[in-house]
């Protein structure tokens, strides 16, 4: 890693990152290109899609109800069902319900072309 950090300081750059740390340099998510690129996705169903991802790198597993989602992205809880639903209808999320008060378990699909092929069969 460290001939990375010395090869950046050669590469001529537009952006410029101050105030790194030993935790914010390891406290980003990968978000795929091909999401963040997706125009038929909106800015917010981008960013829900990017938060799940957060959640399930970091534990492993992923099922934050949807009032964190909403408080960790700065949006009210309908927006967040409406991108939710968007992310499942664009094939990038299955959803299942576990229960009454109890939080969903979603599954995101890392691949193009193998999302319809991932989700599971009823």
């Amino acid at each position: 890693m460290e001939h990375v950090v010395g090869r950046l300081n050669e590469i001529a750059r537009n952006i410029e990152i101050v105030g790194a740390d030993p935790v914010t340099r390891h406290g980003f998510t990968q978000v795929p290109n091909f999401i963040l690129t997706k125009k038929e996705l909106s800015v917010g169903a981008k960013l829900a899609y990017a938060m799940l991802l957060k959640y399930a790198w970091a534990d492993n597993a992923c099922f934050p109800g949807q009032l964190k989602l909403g408080d960790d992205m700065g949006s009210s809880e309908r927006s967040v069902r409406s991108y939710l639903k968007e992310l499942e209808d664009a094939g990038l999320l299955e959803i299942t319900q576990r229960g009454l008060g109890k939080t969903n378990i979603y599954r995101l699909f890392l691949t193009v072309e193998n999302t319809a092929r991932n989700r599971r069969r009823p």
